[in-house]
């Protein structure tokens, strides 16, 4: 199936829409990301909101060794490939080395850079030598106007194409805090700045060899972050998030998402 790569553009850099990204945070099953899919596209074709689809292959930044980090690249393009092809709909998808980038912008319509590595600069060139949207996270252990520096990078690559994701910043052990001075900051770089609202209120190391979180803030924040003048929003969510097998804590029930989206949709038409 192909998928308009000029259109999708168009509306992630249209600042009048508000945008989302979302979808559980690993690929546990086909069947658990064909669901949430399902739900998504159907919620927000009525609600007008567009959509990018959101799971990882490989979670390579798991607390412990023993957690579990999905079904690998392979295996993992395969089902995003048939979620796209299903549902009609873009899909994004995390990378960690030059040669992943390569195989998933083969797959996918967004490439996201983790925060933890959002200063490499081989990983960067790499995402960007695909052709490919590339949504970079801002790493929590810098400000936003070092963020200034990672797009200076990925422009210097030749990206025309470029996301910024707020996430929250280490704040103490186990917590992090998010400055919503940082959304229209980074706006000043020129990219579509979104706003992460699941990991945002992740409490990493929290639960001694997991993460932790507090998921019931994630719209609290949400509402902040649009209000602040984000242009589209990050929700991982999940049909029962406590059986989920990675960032459960954190993230937002699958049912829960409609009643959010009309809320940041008004706040959204209140800042015209």
């Amino acid at each position: 199936m192909e998928l308009d790569s000029k259109k999708l553009w168009l509306e992630l850099n249209n600042p009048k829409k508000l945008f989302l990204i979302a979808g559980p945070c690993v690929i546990e099953s086909e069947k658990l990301c064909f669901e949430v899919a399902a739900t998504l596209s159907r919620v927000t074709r009525k609600l007008g909101i567009p959509f990018v689809f959101k799971a990882s292959y490989d979670k390579a930044n798991r607390t412990s060794e023993k957690s579990f980090r999905g079904p690998g690249l392979s295996v993992g393009l395969k089902v995003l490939a048939r979620v796209r092809e299903k549902f009609s709909l873009p899909v994004l998808t995390d990378v960690h080395t030059e040669e992943q980038a390569k195989e998933a912008g083969k797959v996918v319509d967004i490439l996201q850079i983790p925060a933890f590595l959002c200063r490499q600069t081989d990983l960067i060139q790499a995402a960007v030598a695909t052709g490919k949207i590339v949504n970079i996270k801002k790493g929590q252990f810098l400000s936003p106007q070092e963020m200034g520096r990672v797009i200076g990078k990925a422009h210097a690559a030749g990206a025309k194409k470029i996301l910024v994701t707020e996430r929250g910043t280490t704040f103490g052990y186990n917590n992090l805090v998010t400055d919503m001075r940082s959304i229209p900051f980074m706006r000043t770089f020129g990219a579509p700045v979104v706003f992460d609202a699941t990991h945002s209120v992740q409490l990493p190391g929290g639960g001694g060899d997991k993460s932790a979180g507090q998921r019931e803030f994630a719209p609290v924040l949400a509402r902040a972050a649009v209000a602040a003048g984000c242009d589209g929003l990050f929700i991982e969510t999940h049909p029962d998030p406590d059986s989920a097998l990675s960032d459960g804590p954190n993230m937002v029930p699958l049912r829960d998402i409609p009643k959010l989206l009309s809320t940041l949709l008004a706040i959204k038409r209140a800042l015209k």
